[in-house]
């Protein structure tokens, strides 16, 4: 199978791969960067040998230079979050084991004192570049390429490793089902720290030989301006974008709406996940631009496995059907297969697309695993022949905004707090975010609080998409007979 360098390799080197503000960068300007700089991330050696090199970069051509880079001469690219706090990524780099962080100047300094405390280097694209002549490693499929970092039902994230073969399986079910092409033009503003941005947008259409777009952060006006002139054809984005632009749409005036809506209509592709997207919002949608979104369902450890079809029937709630390459089947809780449709069942999942491993963890592993089965946590139900999905088999997991968060890591930062006694974080339902994260708090004895407090409090230690979006102070916390907080009953109460 060919990696994603092998494949860019075959694009005509005059045509634009990516668009970055003002500039741009053919095929042939983006390979020859990459080229150099796997050169200098090598130095004297011949292999990188999988060291793991962290990723601290906002979106744009160096991200794109780097993470090619890395793989090109051997390595694990870990990409990291912009948004996430110092300790969070300290404990990344940590986990990881990292060697080298590659970051800008305005990432820099968030992750300095780590570093030096790690024993970490910082290295920056364009200050390091330079002319080489080290001959690049050849990298088998089985190699490992990349490490994500996401929250599980324990107190902190795993790291999950996948291999060039994953990666390249990953894309090439979506190069297939989605139709890409080398015409196709995309706007990327998703994280890219995460799967949906670094596969289903960029990994794809670089394969594709097409144009990407990269926007640092979503700003629903630029895009608005860039889709009324026809700059793209093809969108992928999760249903809290959905949600904004409807609403600024809803804001422009009659010629402007027009114009915009009709942008839309004619782009040949829609995608909507990484959460579920409302029906309101795909009837919204389609009402304002004639577009039926195409909503799939995925995750870090196995990248896309669901999709809707795309030139037949697609039905918003579901998920659609298995994706080229992947097997998909639902188990009961009993660990025997459902055949037939209307029985909820956890989803199991097989392919070249499922990860290797989480990284320094066989114990979670080897957990997750039944005779080469991957065990999602996610249940669903057939409905007709697509997949319906139904929700968690554990309450831990929060859905928010594009985000699987995890409602014990939230618990535990919150319970750094000297003021709280005790803590219940849980996922509410919420148009906007599909899950939206509440926390229910109990002080501790003569302790004072407010919610505008402890949420400046929680920004200092968590992204700002892990913060409590609504904070209920409480006397006590439901529990079971076993003294165990009941979570179910908790959500009740709220």
């Amino acid at each position: 199978m060919k990696s994603l360098t092998e494949q860019m390799s075959t694009h005509p080197d005059s045509a634009t791969a990516l668009i970055f503000g003002s500039d741009a960068a053919t095929y042939g300007e983006l390979r020859a960067a990459v080229d150099v700089f796997a050169q200098t991330l090598l130095g004297e050696r011949a292999d990188l040998d999988e060291e793991r090199i962290a990723m601290l970069l906002p979106s744009g051509r160096d991200y794109v230079v780097a993470l090619l880079g890395i793989w090109r001469a051997g390595g694990v690219a870990v990409p990291l979050s912009t948004a996430a706090a110092a300790k969070e990524l300290e404990y990344a780099l940590r986990t990881a084991r990292a060697t080298r962080l590659i970051a800008c100047e305005d990432t820099a300094d968030k992750v300095a004192a780590a570093c030096r405390s790690l024993g970490i280097n910082i290295l920056a694209v364009a200050a390091e570049a330079r002319d080489a002549d080290v001959a690049l490693p050849s990298v088998s499929p089985e190699r490992r390429a990349m490490m994500l970092f996401t929250s599980g039902t324990t107190s902190q994230p795993k790291g999950v490793v996948s291999s060039h073969r994953n990666i390249a399986a990953q894309i090439t079910a979506l190069i297939d089902a989605w139709r890409w092409t080398a015409d196709d033009r995309i706007p990327l503003f998703l994280p890219l720290h995460h799967i949906h941005g670094i596969v289903n947008v960029l990994c794809c259409a670089l394969w594709a030989g097409a144009r990407v777009e990269l926007i640092d952060g979503f700003d629903a006006g630029t895009l608005l301006r860039n889709v009324a002139d026809r700059r793209y054809n093809v969108f992928m984005a999760v249903p809290t974008i959905y949600v904004k632009l409807i609403a600024a749409i809803e804001k422009l005036d009659d010629q402007q709406r027009e114009t915009v809506c009709a942008g839309f209509g004619e782009m040949r592709l829609m995608v909507s996940g990484s959460a579920a997207c409302p029906v309101s919002v795909h009837e919204q949608w389609r009402g304002l631009t004639g577009q039926t979104l195409l909503e799939r369902y995925g995750m870090t450890e196995i990248g896309m496995a669901l999709s809707n079809p795309y030139d037949a029937d697609r039905r918003p709630g579901t998920v659609g059907q298995p994706l080229p390459g992947v097997e998909v089947i639902l188990v009961d809780e009993s660990g025997e297969r459902i055949d037939g449709e209307g029985r909820p069942g956890e989803i199991w999942v097989r392919g070249e697309n499922v990860f290797a491993e989480y990284w320094d963890n066989p114990d979670a592993t080897a957990k997750e695993f039944t005779d080469g089965w991957f065990r999602t946590g996610d249940i669903a139900e057939l409905d007709d022949g697509y997949y319906r999905i139904l929700g968690r088999s554990s309450v831990d997991i929060i859905k928010s905004g594009g985000y699987k968060l995890s409602a014990l890591e939230i618990e535990s930062a919150l319970l750094d707090n000297d003021a709280i006694a005790e803590c219940a974080v849980v996922g509410m339902p919420d148009d906007t975010w599909g899950e939206a994260v509440h926390a229910a708090v109990v002080l501790a004895n003569s302790a004072e609080l407010s919610a505008d407090e402890l949420r400046s409090w929680c920004r200092a230690r968590m992204s700002n998409y892990k913060v409590p979006k609504a904070i209920h102070f409480m006397d006590g916390l439901p529990r079971n007979a076993m003294g165990k907080v009941t979570k179910q009953a908790v959500k009740a109460l709220l």
